[in-house]
Parts: structure tokens; sequence; C-alpha cells
């Protein structure tokens, strides 16, 4: 007996709230507007089942070209279509300014249904997006080349929102403070490149939050920062300057990144007792006194030290000490000027490495004392499964560092005879 054929079905029968969710992926408004143009279903799944839409004008060139008041047209039409939008990006900073009643407009039309907002639109005058998007149930709130000013957090609450997002905005550290203490429920912290507006000689900032669970700071400079958040487990500095850091903290943190930050002072607490990462690049660091911070951190699985300097001279990362109180290790990734004392001192003893299975290496000046150390951190590592070996080669190479190029290679195929069991792999720049 054969099997009957299966019934044909083409995209007419779809259902409509498939075909939103198709249109939702599109993304791009242009995108969305030319698909739901196939046939009337398609439409009645933009105006009543679409929930996402975005404006970039980065999407389509012809945007720069249209006057100010045609882009406001489409805008406004193309969301005045829709019906019950849940995410809205408007990403329009490198265009003319808007005016503001059209971008109120659309705040005004989407706020009830929307749950994220990504914002990035100059307008004139400026708008109080705190004002336009508070008391609703909006979680994400990505905010960018914007003004913020006089919140009241009585009145401007965000009690659903999750995630906060500001990039290039100008806030006094009052506001931002106050600002937070009106998202009750934020669990991630995102702040690029803010500038402070400060109403007293010290550049300082408080912040406090017990819902934190993620903060990431690049490109501030301020002379203080406090941030106390009994919950945060990811904490990430980058591009920073600032001469006092201070997280105060119930132990919570689990990864703690630092990149390419100058600071005086850095304190994290009783909060190193559960860190399982440790990420530190191009940072100056006084290796004792770092140490003493993490030594707790007896969860620790990931250490990285790249691209560190030593604010003494003299000082030798211990590996012995990283042994005895990170028992748990499985990745080491370490990068610094070598000295003879840190092969000499800083392999002393006769430690394991039990768990360490990848050892990431590194140098910016290759020599001798390159070799010597990779092998004696080899011997260390008896269980390890994969060596990865990072130098920076540069393009115009004298005979010497040629000649000590070569030696290492060679010394490397001689080692490595010892451990064949080890993926071995060379990353140069």
């Amino acid at each position: 007996m054969g099997l009957l054929p299966l019934p044909k079905k083409g995209m007419e029968h779809l259902p409509v709230e498939v075909i939103g969710n198709i249109l939702s992926r599109l993304g791009a408004a242009r995108d969305v507007v030319i698909a739901s143009s196939t046939c009337r279903k398609w439409r009645e799944a933009w105006r009543n089942h679409l929930y996402m839409l975005t404006f970039n004008s980065n999407d389509w060139p012809l945007y720069h070209e249209l006057t100010r008041s045609r882009l406001e047209i489409i805008v406004t039409q193309t969301i005045f279509q829709t019906n019950g939008l849940q995410c809205l990006s408007i990403l329009m900073d490198d265009v003319d300014e808007f005016s503001a009643a059209p971008v109120i407009a659309w705040l005004m039309y989407t706020r009830e249904t929307l749950r994220e907002l990504h914002y990035n639109v100059r307008t004139t005058p400026n708008i109080n997006i705190l004002e336009k998007c508070g008391r609703q149930r909006l979680e994400v709130l990505d905010l960018a080349h914007n003004t913020i000013t006089g919140v009241e957090p009585s009145y401007q609450k965000f009690p659903c929102l999750r995630s906060l997002s500001l990039s290039y905005v100008s806030v006094s550290a009052l506001d931002l403070s106050l600002f937070l203490t009106a998202c009750p429920k934020v669990e991630v912290l995102s702040l690029v490149s803010l500038d402070i507006v400060m109403s007293d000689p010290q550049a300082s900032m408080e912040l406090s939050t017990n819902s934190l669970k993620d903060i990431y700071v690049e490109a501030i400079s301020l002379d203080k920062i406090v941030l106390e958040a009994d919950s945060l487990e990811k904490l990430q500095l980058k591009d920073c300057t600032l001469e006092v850091f201070e997280l105060v903290s119930k132990g919570k943190l689990r990864l703690l990144k630092i990149d390419d930050v100058s600071v005086i002072h850095l304190d994290i607490g009783e909060s190193a007792e559960n860190l399982e990462i440790v990420d530190v690049s191009n940072f100056t660091i006084m290796w004792s006194k770092f140490h003493h911070m993490i030594a707790k951190s007896s969860k620790l699985r990931r250490l990285r030290l790249w691209g560190v300097v030593f604010d003494d001279d003299d000082e030798v990362v211990d590996i012995e000490t990283i042994s005895a109180c990170f028992p748990q290790l499985s990745h080491l990734s370490l990068n610094y000027e070598l000295k003879e004392a840190a092969v000499q001192y800083g392999l002393q003893g006769s430690f394991q490495l039990e768990n360490v299975v990848v050892l990431e290496l590194g140098w910016t000046v290759i020599s001798d004392l390159f070799s010597q150390w990779v092998a004696g951190l080899l011997g260390r590592c008896p269980n390890l499964r994969k060596l990865v070996i990072h130098g920076v080669v540069s393009e115009t190479k004298t005979h010497e560092e040629c000649h000590t190029l070569a030696k290492f290679t060679s010394f490397i195929v001689r080692l490595m005879r010892k451990y064949l069991k080890i993926d071995v792999q060379f990353e140069y720049d």
C-alpha cells in the first residue's frame, strides 16, 4: 500500500503570527516594508503581528539624502501602521537633527507595548527620554548621544527595566545615581564615554543598587567611583582613568576584567571569594598587592595577565603562589616583560599546576629567556592539553631578531617531542 503524498503548503498557508515573526527577524524597516507588500496577508501581519522594527541610517544610503521633514514623515508613517511593537531601534545620530515633536509622537505611540528601546537620535530641542518612557513595561533601554537631566526617581520609575546602556550621554553623577534608584530590577549596566557633569571640585561618583549583576565601564575619567552592588557577578573596566575604584559587595563576584585602565587604588573588598575568571591586560600592577586582593579566590578557573607592567622592576609573578592559592585553575595566560628573576625565582619550588589544561604564553620582545620560561612552565603542567604561543614579529627584523626567532623555533620543535599529546598553536601579530 503506497503512502499518500503530503499536501503542498505554500507561503500563503502560513499563519499571520508566523509571518509577523518572519518580518520581525528582518529588522531593518525598509526590508520589512518591502516584504510586507507581498500580499494582503503579509500587510496584516505587519500591522498587527510585527514586534521588532529598526531604523538605522547605516542600513540604507538614501537616509542621508532625504530632507529632515521627508525622513520624519517616512518614519512616522511606518511606525503608525504597526500595532503592538515590542522592540524599537531608532539609530539616526549621523543624519540631520530631528524635530522633537515627531520623535515624541513615535515614543508615545509605542510606549505601552514597548519592551526594548534602542535610541540614538539628535533632536531640537533635546527630549527627556525618562519622562516619555518611565512608568511603563520597558525592559531594555539603550541610550546614546543624549542628555539626562533632572531625574525624579519618585516619578520617572522604570519598574521592569533589566538592562541599561548609556553611551556618549551627558549626565551628572547625582542624576545617574538617582536614575539607578528608579530602576529597582536592573541587572545589566553599560556606561561608555559618559560626559559626567560635576557639581563639586572632586570628580567622584557613587552608585548603589541591590539588583545589579553585570557592569561594564569604558572610557570614563574620574577621581573616584564607589559602587555598592550586593549582587554583582561581573565587573569590567576598560580604557578608564581613575584615582580610586571601590566595590562594596557581598562576595558574589565571578568575573573581574580590567583592560588598559589607569587606577591608583583598586579595592574590591571582600568580593573575591567566588571569583572564577580574572582577566587583566595592559595594566600596571603591584603584584604583591594585586595578588593579595584575589588570593582568597580558591574557585578561580581562569587567570590572564596580559601585557601587564609591574610597578616595581624587581617584582616577580610567583607561579608557586598561584598554584597554591588557585587549585582549580584550568586556563593560565601570561604575557609580561621577562627578566632573569622571572625565570630564576618565579619557577622555584616543586609545585605542580595539576588542573591547567590550557596554557597561553606571549612575548612582545623575544629573547632566550622566553624559551627557558616556556620549558619551565610546561614541566609544571602535567595534564596540559593545549599550548598557545603568542608573539609580535616586526615587519623590519634585524639579523639578531631573525636569529633569536629561529633559535626559538628549533627549541620548540625539540621540546614538543617530549610532549606529543599537547596541541601546540602559534599566533603572531
